[in-house]
């Protein structure tokens, strides 16, 4: 079973996986697609971060293998940590340094990908691309989403290669229906089939990419061949923390969102959640406050690994957790939460950041295949169409805008400051969960910014603590708190526990919480793993997305 946010990219998975390919496999086919119909999302311009599970071997005596492969986007070497101030030290306005050159990270995604494929693929590479060149050659149908994405970009129109695709020769958007051919990326699809990922990161791909950069009318910046040259994917090492009578594995930094999706539900496992059940006044409060405390610490401490000592053993220690849930009060709201003061190996004065809780784009893939692999995997290019330069057919990614825009302050530095070389802090949530015997039973994540973290954790506990099946935890309301306002989704029966919410000293707000969750659930998995298990899928009727299997 695969599921992904487009029906073509779904397709293109199942097929890999019908001709014997595995879940890497399938989530590689699918991505492909989703450059080409997903544009405004993800792509070879962009980076993700991926999670691959393999089941336990009892005869062998082995234990299920969880790998963590990061593909973030790394700053060019010309990033400084004043990357986006102006001239007079100020910040850049964020609605101005969202497109254009400035803000586009060296992309990780192919070197991730082909990473993890030679690990775990099955299929050859150059088979996996197959399906994304057909159709980026055939055409496809503008989909109502991605028409109403290009009308409503406010940047898109002054890109001129954008411009040139994504709008009609009398300046409109594309309309639903219209078929969109796509030669340009077919060709690139066609280069890294045959010669890998190399071949984007070095030559005639990468003096483009750098090129565009460049010469943009909007921020331009200073990206080498060398820098892209230079890229390198990273084998991480997986955290798993027990939930209940589970155990959730998520991705470490540069993400926050894996040790914040870990700490909401460690807060709240002294709640029995079960019995207080879904679309309660209380279920969103308690949510609501376990959100804020693990908000206050991912504001503060999450940043580059490779450039910051991050105390995640310290976020995630149980004596910890239990004083913070203490915080927790069952009839009363704490409001803003404060950080914490966990165990750190070195410990420094941080300022916190909160300058990416930015609305995005972004995109999620869940695949199972017949050996019982499974992967989840958060694909991104940031906003919508990401910087809107475009090279050799797909999208650049806007990916440094993750950095916070100021350094330091009150004199202290931001752990997410700018810096050469650096992976801005991310908030996606691949997630895989087990039992406790290591045996499969969910790979899910999401879209959406840092509002991933809520995303993801409601569908937890929806599958988990409320036994919802997949789709019914995909489409559950979506309600979180990122240690602000707490917000319930705009058209949905949340909106009736606005007064309940208020007594509890909650201020909530009304809004669309398009999220892009797509997960894949084993409701019966036998000794073997194989064709005696019944998988369950969804998709989220937020987006386009659907989930197909066999």
């Amino acid at each position: 079973m695969i599921a992904a946010a487009n029906p073509h990219a779904a397709q293109a998975g199942r097929d890999i996986l019908r001709a014997g390919g595995s879940a890497v496999d399938a989530v590689i086919a699918a991505q492909m697609v989703l450059t080409l119909v997903e544009p405004q999302s993800s792509g070879i311009g962009g980076g993700a971060f991926l999670l691959h599970y393999a089941p336990p071997d009892p005869e062998k005596g082995k234990p299920a293998d969880i790998r963590a492969y990061d593909g973030r986007e790394t700053a060019p070497a010309s990033a400084g940590e004043t990357l986006f101030l102006d001239g007079n030290g100020k910040p850049i306005p964020y609605r101005t340094r969202e497109a254009g050159g400035r803000g586009v990270g060296v992309p990780g995604l192919l070197r991730m990908l082909e990473m993890a494929h030679r690990a775990h693929g099955r299929l050859p590479w150059k088979r996996l691309f197959d399906p994304a060149i057909a159709l980026s050659e055939r055409g496809f149908a503008v989909s109502p989403r991605l028409h109403s994405m290009i009308r409503q970009d406010r940047h898109l129109k002054s890109f001129p290669a954008a411009r040139n695709y994504f709008f009609t020769g009398e300046g409109e958007p594309l309309p639903v229906g219209a078929t969109l051919r796509n030669p340009a990326l077919a060709a690139t699809l066609k280069t890294v089939a045959e010669g890998g990922a190399d071949v984007f990161h070095t030559g005639a791909i990468a003096r483009d990419i750098a090129r565009a950069i460049s010469t943009s009318a909007v921020l331009p910046a200073r990206m080498t061949i060398a820098d892209i040259a230079g890229y390198r994917a990273r084998l991480r090492q997986v955290i798993c923390r027990p939930y209940r009578v589970w155990r959730v594995c998520v991705m470490p930094p540069p993400t926050s969102g894996g040790v914040a999706t870990l700490q909401i539900l460690a807060l709240l496992e002294r709640f029995d959640l079960s019995r207080i059940g879904p679309g309660t006044a209380q279920a969103v409060h308690l949510v609501a406050e376990a959100g804020r405390l693990a908000f206050a610490d991912r504001d503060q401490y999450m940043a580059d690994p490779d450039f910051l000592d991050i105390p995640v053993e310290g976020l995630l220690d149980r004596d910890y957790l239990e004083a913070r849930s203490g915080l927790i009060s069952a009839a009363r709201s704490m409001g803003k939460a404060l950080p914490g003061a966990p165990r750190w190996s070195r410990r420094r004065a941080l300022a916190p950041d909160t300058g990416d809780q930015r609305p995005v784009s972004t995109s999620h893939v869940s695949a199972v295949d017949r050996w019982g692999h499974a992967v989840s995997m958060t694909t991104t290019i940031g906003m919508p169409f990401g910087s809107r330069l475009m090279v050799r057919g797909f999208m650049l990614n806007d990916e440094l805008t993750d950095f916070s825009p100021v350094p330091e302050r009150d004199g202290q530095k931001i752990a997410n400051r700018p810096g050469p070389g650096k992976r801005p802090r991310s908030s996606m949530s691949p997630t895989i969960v087990t039992d406790t015997t290591g045996k499969l039973i969910m790979a899910v994540g999401s879209p959406g910014g840092s509002s991933i973290i809520g995303y993801v954790t409601k569908s937890l506990i929806a599958s988990l603590d409320w036994n919802m099946s997949m789709q019914e935890a995909i489409s559950l309301p979506n309600f979180l708190n990122r240690n602000r306002r707490t917000e319930l989704e705009r058209g949905t029966a949340l909106e009736d526990l606005v007064p309940a919410l208020k007594a509890l000293g909650h201020n909530p707000r009304i809004r669309p919480r398009t999220s892009g969750l797509h997960g894949v659930r084993v409701l019966n998995n036998g000794p073997e793993g194989g064709l005696d298990r019944v998988l369950d899928g969804g998709a989220d009727p937020r987006r386009e997305g659907v989930a197909l299997g066999d």
